[in-house]
């Protein structure tokens, strides 16, 4: 038995609940960043879900550029990461309360 539509959304809306809820309890900067990747991840697949069910491949190339966005979204977000983390010493969001350096 091959897994339909409903399996897929619900392993992606699993995984954005997860990504959310990562969000919103974590404190540290950079497991808050996994879990919006994860979020991220959980979109693409409920696309390439939806894309595969009604038979067009449109949606799946539009997945193949938000993973192209999405590599370079890393390599400066890990950037801006390592950059608050020479300047205040720590990767806690709580101690990281203004913009100034």
């Amino acid at each position: 038995m091959s897994p339909g539509l409903i399996h897929y959304l619900a392993v992606s809306g699993a995984l954005f609940l997860i990504g959310l809820a990562g969000v919103i309890v974590r404190r540290n900067i950079i497991v808050v960043y996994m879990c919006l990747e994860l979020m991220l991840a959980a979109g693409i697949l409920a696309m390439v879900a939806f894309s595969r069910f009604l038979g067009r491949a449109d949606g799946q190339v539009f997945v193949f550029f938000i993973i192209t966005v999405a590599a370079a979204e890393v390599a400066v977000g890990l950037a801006l990461i390592v950059a608050l983390f020479r300047a205040r010493r720590t990767t806690r969001l709580d101690e990281l309360n203004t913009l100034r350096f």
